[in-house]
């Protein structure tokens, strides 16, 4: 007995077909580009404009700070006007030194021996003392001293000069005169003067 054969059924055009085990049901889709690596890539461009603004910005201060301090180099160096001299006895005259408050003359001269001397051994010196300061001052024999020309100091002997120095005080302007002897014969070179203890010595020279 012969079987019947049927025919196999052929799937008709534009029909849908059957796929396969393991075959991807759809066709795989192109990825799609990312905006972040074209936003990423022009921020980098804005970032080196930014930087080449900058430097072109630096070298045109630096330009004209460079030629700022050129210029103010060039007006320092300038030679400055010489200053006016004055010519003329005015500008060679020197201040007029003030005056000392205490002014001594000294001279040599003879000793006149007083009944006090014990002998004619001694040497004078004639003296003129002004007071010259806005105050008095007490002048006594006691405050001067005779120094030699070998450099010894010589105290005042008293009354033995019969023109010995007073002891007095005088006022602004007043002066004195009198002798100052010394024991010993010997050649006078300076007189010292000393208002008091504390008083700051005046020195004259004997001529």
């Amino acid at each position: 007995m012969s079987q019947q054969q049927y025919p196999q059924h052929q799937p008709g055009w534009g029909g849908p077909q059957q796929q396969g085990y393991g075959a991807p049901p759809f066709p795989p889709r192109p990825p799609k580009k990312s905006r972040a690596g074209k936003i990423i890539g022009f921020g980098c461009l804005g970032v080196v404009a930014l930087f080449v603004l900058i430097g072109i910005i630096g070298a045109i201060a630096s330009t004209g700070s460079t030629n700022g301090d050129t210029t103010s180099a060039t007006k320092s160096s300038a030679p400055a006007p010489a200053a006016s001299q004055k010519s003329g006895p005015a500008s060679e005259s020197k201040p007029a030194q003030k005056a000392a408050p205490v002014k001594i003359t000294a001279k040599k001269t003879a000793f006149s021996k007083s009944v006090l001397a014990d002998s004619s051994n001694y040497t004078s010196v004639a003296v003129t003392i002004t007071n010259n300061s806005g105050k008095q001052i007490s002048v006594n024999p006691l405050y001067f001293t005779i120094t030699d020309t070998g450099g010894t100091k010589h105290t005042a002997e008293l009354g033995v000069d019969d023109k010995q120095l007073d002891t007095v005080d005088l006022a602004p302007g007043e002066n004195v005169s009198g002798t100052i002897t010394g024991k010993g014969g010997f050649t006078p070179k300076y007189v010292t003067y000393t208002d008091g203890l504390f008083g700051d010595p005046v020195r004259a020279e004997v001529s």
